[in-house]
């Protein structure tokens, strides 16, 4: 594949038209791959060999393995909500862990479980249970999610089991959190809340998993780090036919603000049995990216499934193929195009990197970052060129893996004793002689991190690189690019 091509060709049909079947991945995948550790993966060497299959984002889930009950068509079982249940369930009696259910629910509505595997129909309730009919056959362990479409549930956003793992993230460091069935802004703010000032930096990933999570979409954005297209449980809560509608346009609207999106759910299902996907499934997992999906997650796959390494690698293969196929400069053009004005500073200098990178033909970006905000904007504009990120900040490092196209490297030597001192100073404060170590500082990062990319294959020797840093230290100072030649 020539690699300057994308430059010369504007238009996303006329590229893809021009498509040859044998055409080569790129340097790199740009999209990242999130893994769902449970029975089959809960070890030591079992991650490890995720990661080398091209695993980046290890996801905790309880919601995998246990003891499973045989369930078939027509059998009949109540659903107790009487804690005294909890640890005695069987197929003629199962606790579900909502006290008001029988309140809500209407006889006749229908109740679905682990993402719509099994589905039951309400034939009467009483004060503390309901009594249902299975509607098709299936296996049940504990922990599945519980759906009730059509029924409108008066669940808290954050229970006090909710807010205790809340707390449990942040004692053990998390980076980021999934949390599920989002409805409203207002839920990711309580969960903020809770987070506190010692969680402030963990990314918060809004799962989009009801009608009304979709319809308040736009007040979810504003205040989520990101957002996860959950496509399971949504499949349950909306019409089945009209979840690549909301996949779609979540994507968009994420795109458009540069802000990383998920999607989640079925991706290889299949494999979960087989050790190869079927078609369909390799053609949803390309379409995702085409779409524009920073991520992509394997669920019972990877957790319980037969071929969890078969599973990643082929995730790796269909999404690193899939990214060759886009037409960099048309995405880069409509989303500059329909960017509102004006940008801030580090914005504006992260489009104007992008548009160098498309011209220069650069074969990377490298950024020095400290919170990872210059890199996810970067990613925004969806460059051709890797975006190398240099930071000292191991977290930050871990977290741009949710930004397509980022590849973060650890900096690990100390910054000048007096770098931080003139933070708050204006360039006019400067000195040649105070601001020359940390300049120097500034080149060597810069340096190292061209010398990283070409050491793992996402640079050529001799390449243009696009340098994109700040004229201080500290955060939100990013306003300055160079043109360098890697080493």
């Amino acid at each position: 594949m020539n690699l300057s091509a994308p430059s010369i060709i504007s238009s996303s049909l006329q590229w893809v038209s021009r498509m040859n079947v044998d055409i080569e991945p790129t340097k790199g995948r740009k999209s990242s791959i999130i893994g769902t550790i449970g029975p089959k993966t809960n070890s030591v060497e079992a991650i490890t060999q995720l990661r080398n299959a091209g695993l980046n984002v290890v996801r905790m889930n309880f919601s995998h393995g246990s003891h499973k009950i045989q369930i078939k068509t027509g059998h009949e079982l109540v659903f107790s909500v009487n804690p005294d249940y909890k640890d005695k369930c069987d197929d003629k009696v199962m606790y579900i862990d909502y006290a008001n259910l029988p309140k809500v629910i209407d006889v006749g509505k229908k109740i679905y479980m682990d993402d719509g595997v099994l589905a039951f129909q309400v034939l009467s309730k009483g004060d503390d249970h309901v009594k249902v009919r299975a509607i098709n056959s299936g296996s049940l362990g504990s922990h599945k999610g519980v759906n009730l479409p059509g029924t409108d549930v008066d669940l808290p956003a954050l229970s006090e089991k909710d807010k205790g793992d809340l707390l449990f993230g942040v004692r053990n460091k998390v980076d980021m959190i999934f949390a599920s069935f989002i409805r409203s802004g207002q839920d990711v703010r309580d969960i903020r809340k809770v987070l506190g000032e010692q969680g402030r930096n963990i990314k918060i990933i809004s799962k989009i998993e009801n009608h009304q999570g979709v319809d308040n979409f736009e007040d979810i954005l504003t205040e989520t780090d990101g957002i996860m297209v959950a496509r399971g449980d949504l499949g349950i809560e909306i019409p089945l036919e009209r979840v690549f509608v909301a996949q779609k346009k979540m994507i968009a609207q994420c795109n458009l603000v540069g802000k990383p999106v998920i999607c989640a759910t079925q991706m290889l299902e299949s494999m979960t049995l087989n050790p190869r996907p079927t078609r369909a499934e390799v053609s949803d997992v390309a379409n995702a990216i085409l779409d524009g999906a920073d991520c992509v997650m394997l669920s019972g796959e990877t957790a319980k499934g037969n071929y969890p390494m078969e599973s990643v690698r082929t995730m790796h293969d269909v999404c690193i193929l899939a990214e060759a196929v886009i037409c960099y400069p048309a995405v880069f053009n409509e989303i500059r195009s329909l960017t509102a004005l004006p940008t801030g500073t580090t914005e504006t200098i992260a489009c104007a990197a992008v548009s160098a990178a498309h011209e220069q033909n650069a074969g990377a970006i490298v950024v020095l970052s400290t919170s990872g905000n210059s890199a996810r904007l970067l990613s925004k504009y969806r460059p051709y060129a890797p975006i190398i990120v240099v930071t000292r900040n191991p977290m930050a490092a871990r977290q741009v893996h949710l930004y397509r196209g980022c590849f973060p490297f650890i900096y690990d030597k100390p910054a000048p004793s007096h770098a931080s001192a003139h933070t708050k100073d204006s360039p006019q404060n400067f000195s040649p002689a105070d601001n020359a170590p940390w300049q120097e500082d500034v080149d060597n990062r810069i340096m190292w991190g061209m010398t990283q990319a070409i050491k793992y294959g996402l640079l050529d020797h001799r390449k243009p690189v696009i340098a994109v840093q700040g004229w201080r230290d500290g955060l939100g100072n990013t306003n300055t690019l160079r043109v360098v030649l890697a080493p």
